[in-house]
C-alpha cells in the first residue's frame, strides 16, 4: 500500500513538473539547414552516362505554409538556388543562366499538409539534378532559401565545395 501512494506522488511530482515547461514557439519566417550533397554516376533518359546530384536540407516553419498548390500557379516556384563556381582559388557567382552546373535556378517545392493541431512543419526536401556536362577540375557550391505562401524567405544557406567530377556525399563540418 505504501510502494502505491509513493508512485502516485511520484507521478504527480513528474506530470506537475513537467507542466511548468514553456513551449519555445516557432518562427513563422521558414528555417532551412544544409545536410547534405551527393554525386553520384547516373544514366539519362536518352542512356547518357551521366553525373547526378541530390541536395538534403531540413526545415522548419511555424505557421506551415510550406509548398504550392495547383492554384499558385504553375510557373510558380518556392525554392531559389544560386550557383558558385571556383576560379583561381575563389568561389565567384555564375550570373549565366544557362550554365551545366546550374540544370534550374529555381524549384516548386510542392504543397504540403500538417497532420495534427500543431501548426508547426518541419521535414526533409531533397532537390535531385543531372549534369550533362562538367569538367573534371569544377569546384562548386549552392546558395539556395524557400519561400512560404506567405511570401516570407528563410534564410540563405550554403553547401560546401563539391568536387563535380568525384562521387561522393559532401556534408557540413
Amino acid at each position: 500500500m505504501k510502494t502505491g501512494k509513493l508512485l502516485i506522488i511520484f507521478f504527480a511530482v513528474v506530470a506537475l513538473s513537467a507542466a511548468c515547461f514553456k513551449i519555445t514557439p516557432v518562427s513563422e519566417i521558414p528555417n532551412i539547414e544544409f545536410i547534405s550533397f551527393q554525386i553520384f554516376d547516373t544514366t539519362d533518359i536518352l542512356g547518357n552516362k551521366s553525373k547526378a546530384g541530390k541536395l538534403k536540407f531540413r526545415f522548419e516553419d511555424g505557421d506551415g505554409d510550406i509548398g504550392l498548390n495547383q492554384l499558385n500557379g504553375i510557373d510558380t516556384t518556392n525554392l531559389k538556388m544560386t550557383l558558385y563556381r571556383k576560379v583561381n582559388g575563389v568561389m565567384q557567382l555564375v550570373t549565366d543562366a544557362y550554365d551545366p552546373l546550374l540544370p534550374h535556378s529555381s524549384y516548386r517545392i510542392p504543397y504540403l499538409d500538417r497532420v495534427g493541431q500543431s501548426k508547426v512543419q518541419t521535414g526533409e526536401i531533397i532537390i535531385s539534378m543531372i549534369y550533362q556536362s562538367y569538367k573534371q577540375d569544377d569546384i562548386i557550391k549552392y546558395s539556395f532559401f524557400i519561400t512560404d505562401r506567405a511570401g516570407n524567405n528563410s534564410n540563405v544557406e550554403e553547401t560546401v565545395e563539391i568536387i563535380v567530377s568525384q562521387n561522393g556525399t559532401y556534408q557540413k563540418q
